[in-house]
């Protein structure tokens, strides 16, 4: 399992940390749960992954609070940003289909709020936990197993 800290003290530190992040996860295919509370800059970081993979454009990665699951597709990776939030029970979870985007070859599946669900914590290869340590500081522990 490797495993790495980080602190960042800005939203554009967020953003630029998301490239060292993104080495880290790779290869796909990797489940990773993003952990941390309201407004901790979960949404933030995968911003910079996406962008740092060539996914998607930071500012056109957004919140799946009420999708449930966003889909960006680049040359190295398929990122599926889910945020599980709003779900209660593992009936809601299997609709999402998690499973099968997990199994595909070059899926990267980040999970907000995936701790809620002992079988993506199960099924996870690792997980970000940030910590917002005041005003626009946060710590992240990054760990991730296989691959």
């Amino acid at each position: 399992m490797k495993e790495k800290r980080f602190k960042t003290r800005s939203e554009a530190g967020t953003l630029a940390m998301g490239e060292r992040v993104a080495e880290m996860l790779l290869p796909a295919p990797k489940m990773i749960v993003l952990r941390g509370d309201l407004g901790a800059g979960k949404t933030t970081l995968v911003k910079g992954i996406a962008a740092a993979l060539g996914a998607a454009e930071a500012e056109d990665v957004t919140s799946p609070t009420f999708t449930l699951v966003h889909e960006y597709v680049g040359p190295k990776v398929k990122l599926y940003h889910l945020d599980l939030y709003r779900l209660e029970t593992e009936r809601e979870l299997l609709t999402l289909g998690l499973e099968e985007m997990a199994e595909e070859p070059d899926a990267l599946v980040l999970v907000e709020w995936g701790e809620k669900f002992a079988s993506v914590v199960a099924r996870a290869d690792g997980e970000i936990s940030i910590e917002h340590v005041g005003g626009d500081k946060r710590l992240f522990l990054v760990r991730v197993g296989r691959g």
